[in-house]
């Protein structure tokens, strides 16, 4: 098999992008692509499905995240907190943003 050693890059808004991704019959997006411009598409089940995520849980996520920048905004200004709440604070802070972005990460499809 000859191998691969050209590179095509594309650029996309999100929504070209989704639709590609919910169009895609494969389990990788660059093969499903490869295959249609070369005429040799075979119909044939997507391999992995991507999870329905409701948009209320999307909206309230996106909710803590502004919350969390408002708490650290208002952790930063304001004088009245002693050294040992704001360490306490950040710690929290923190320990969220973490646990979010192993959310994120756990949920991410870079490869479809």
């Amino acid at each position: 098999m000859e191998k691969r050693t050209k590179e095509i890059k594309i650029r996309l808004t999100e929504r070209e992008h989704e639709l590609l991704l919910e169009r895609c019959e494969q389990s990788q997006l660059a093969s499903w692509l490869r295959a249609l411009g070369l005429g040799e598409r075979e119909r044939r089940p997507r391999q992995r499905k991507l999870p329905t995520v409701d948009p209320a849980l999307l909206r309230q996520i996106s909710g803590m995240g502004n919350n969390l920048n408002q708490i650290a905004r208002l952790l930063h200004q304001s004088p009245s907190f002693s050294p040992s709440e704001r360490v306490q604070l950040l710690a929290v802070l923190t320990s969220m943003d973490h646990q979010l972005s192993a959310l994120l990460a756990e949920h991410r499809c870079d490869d479809c």
